[in-house]
């Protein structure tokens, strides 16, 4: 039986790891410069392991104030449906309850998932693309 552990710590020997889950649900442009850049440029993250092996991830940006902003909720596939992205987001969450305000962009399809964890559709939110399928994907 595995025993799923959270951290808020990333090994320098992981981020590979981190890329192999990404590459895991079709984020390919996630190489591991690109992945270490964006770990050591976020002001938060929570890493989910089995055993040693990395098997999901959040991350997020804040002010440590007002606002703070989570990026990619990733569980590998072969761990999904067992509660781990929410517990990774509720992670989060719960070291940003003094904020005002916690943005999150959910990938196509995962709306529903997000609504069960407290988050609601903005009426005024908007956003600038600079890749087209992503501007057609996400944008009205």
């Amino acid at each position: 039986m595995s025993s799923i552990q959270y951290t808020s710590q990333i090994k320098q020997d992981e981020y590979q790891q981190l890329v192999a889950v990404y590459h895991s649900v079709g984020w390919m442009g996630h190489d591991l410069n690109k992945v270490e850049q964006i770990y050591n440029n976020s002001s938060h993250y929570m890493i989910a392991k089995d055993n040693e092996t990395v098997i999901g991830f959040a991350r997020a940006l804040s002010d440590g104030v007002f606002n703070a902003a989570i990026y990619d909720v990733v569980v590998h596939p072969n761990y999904q449906g067992r509660g781990i992205a929410r517990n990774l987001v509720q992670q989060l969450l719960d070291q940003f309850e003094s904020l005002s305000c916690i943005h999150l962009i959910s990938t196509t399809g995962n709306e529903a998932f997000y609504n069960k964890l407290g988050f609601k559709k903005l009426t005024t939110a908007m956003a600038v693309y600079h890749k087209p399928q992503l501007e057609a994907e996400y944008t009205e």
